[in-house]
């Protein structure tokens, strides 16, 4: 762990340098109904907030430029080899040699993910070995992957505590230093509101607003 901690350290340095491109890869995914974050509950109580229907996701693979903070986004519904190998096809585009132009060396740091090391990722992988060079992490190691810090960021600051339409309303933007995708794009019902009394308060005041009857409606 400590050998590859130092590697990564060695590799973040030629990248600060422009001698490499450094990119942090791993996938994740949001989902329709409300991640809750910082939430409380009565000891006990099931926590839980309403939310319409079935909830569906969205699978999110990403590769963090680390020295330009850009994030390259793909997205599906599920999350296989080939949606990597979609996120490996992006990077081409983003940094893959282009005709006329100098490329630099690419390092793509990975987990031993079955989607990573499945035939046909590696496959992918070898092919574009020319170009981009694999930094493999142990196993259990999500404190070595930087991007694991964008989708953390992600599902506290963009996704908690949101109810969205459906699950084609959430897609990649267009990145920008310091931003994390993919963002949101139309929601239902922020919950709970704020000075709502949590999850339980925030469930009474649902039900004092449907019901006419009801002595806070």
């Amino acid at each position: 762990m400590a050998r590859v901690g130092l590697r990564l350290q060695l590799r973040k340095a030629q990248a600060e340098a422009g001698d490499i491109v450094l990119l942090y890869a791993d996938e994740s995914e949001a989902l329709t109904h409300p991640y809750l974050a910082h939430a409380w509950a009565r000891r006990g109580a099931d926590l839980r907030v309403p939310a319409p229907g079935q909830t569906k996701k969205v699978a999110t693979m990403g590769a963090l430029d680390w020295a330009k903070r850009k994030l390259i986004v793909a997205t599906s519904r599920t999350k296989r080899s080939a949606d990597f190998i979609a996120l490996l096809e992006a990077l081409d585009r983003s940094h893959g040699p282009k005709l006329g132009f100098k490329t630099k060396p690419a390092v793509i740091v990975l987990d031993n993910g079955p989607i990573h090391a499945s035939k046909a990722a590696l496959a992918g992988l070898a092919a574009r070995s020319h170009w981009l060079a694999v930094e493999w992490l142990p196993k259990y190691a999500p404190e070595l992957n930087e991007i694991e810090n964008v989708w953390r960021d992600l599902k506290t600051n963009h996704l908690a505590h949101q109810t969205f339409t459906d699950a084609d309303v959430i897609k990649p933007m267009p990145a920008a230093p310091g931003v994390a995708y993919p963002l949101p794009i139309d929601a239902v019902g922020r919950c709970p509101l704020e000075d709502s009394g949590g999850p339980p308060g925030y469930m009474d005041l649902i039900e004092a607003l449907h019901d006419p009857s009801h002595p806070r409606h």
